[in-house]
């Protein structure tokens, strides 16, 4: 995890996208459906990515109404279109802590529920 994203405060506004791709995304750069809250609170991954991760969560959140059913749908999806392995944890409450490769990782909420998703193995 970059530098940045360590020292980033809960509750915090996101930051602000600047050169560095990686940062991540504010909820308004992120062109969520209308009731639909983005709001990205830690990343280790281009801009672009974080976007497909969150559209194909929003996909996934429709299609599924389980949590497990909804990770399992978003890692298929990662692991189809970037290569194996990523690993992807959907929940209202949990901790985490984890080990990803350089610039694949993304945690969101997306409403009230959290998307962890990163690479690893």
């Amino acid at each position: 995890m970059n530098e940045d994203a360590k020292r980033s405060v809960p509750g915090a506004p996101t930051a602000k996208l600047n050169s560095d791709d990686r940062k991540p995304l504010s909820a308004a750069a992120t062109a969520a459906p209308a009731g639909k809250r983005v709001v990205i609170k830690s990343a280790d991954m281009f801009g672009d990515m974080q976007k497909e991760a969150i559209d194909i969560a929003i996909a996934a959140f429709e299609k599924n109404g389980v949590e497990k059913d909804v990770a399992e749908h978003i890692k298929k999806e990662f692991d189809k279109k970037h290569g194996p392995t990523w690993h992807c944890i959907v929940g209202r409450n949990f901790g985490s802590y984890v080990t990803h490769e350089t610039n694949h990782f993304v945690y969101f909420y997306l409403d009230q529920k959290a998307v962890l998703l990163f690479k690893s193995g």
